[in-house]
């Protein structure tokens, strides 16, 4: 990952130094939000989890199956960042998949 700047969130002023309330209120305006918005970050979308030897792993080839520990039709877990934030269902979107989400994790939650 050369050539990436770490993130010091120091380097941002506080909500209150742009006039505003603080973070977690839900009238921040979009301008007090704009110095993240070119922030990368990871989303996974888990379908389900399994554990395997590596010597069936190794046995595995086109065509074959691995059990998840999901039932069909049970909400798929969101991850931002290794976070779960949220769970959802998949869809269809033209030819590609993709996920409604369902439920909002709080941090509270995500336990």
């Amino acid at each position: 990952m050369s050539g990436e700047k770490e993130l010091n969130l120091d380097e941002f002023p506080a909500p209150q130094d742009f006039g505003v309330a603080a973070a977690d209120d839900d009238n921040v305006s979009a301008a007090v939000l704009s110095p993240i918005y070119d922030v990368p970050v990871i989303i996974q979308a888990v379908l389900g989890k399994t554990h395997v030897d590596v010597s069936t792993l190794l046995r595995l080839g086109r065509g074959s199956v691995i059990e998840l520990d999901r039932k069909v039709g049970e909400a798929i877990d969101v991850f931002v960042n290794n976070r779960l934030v949220a769970r959802g269902e998949v869809v269809v979107v033209e030819d590609r998949l993709g996920v409604t989400m369902t439920e909002i994790i709080k941090d509270k939650d995500a336990g």
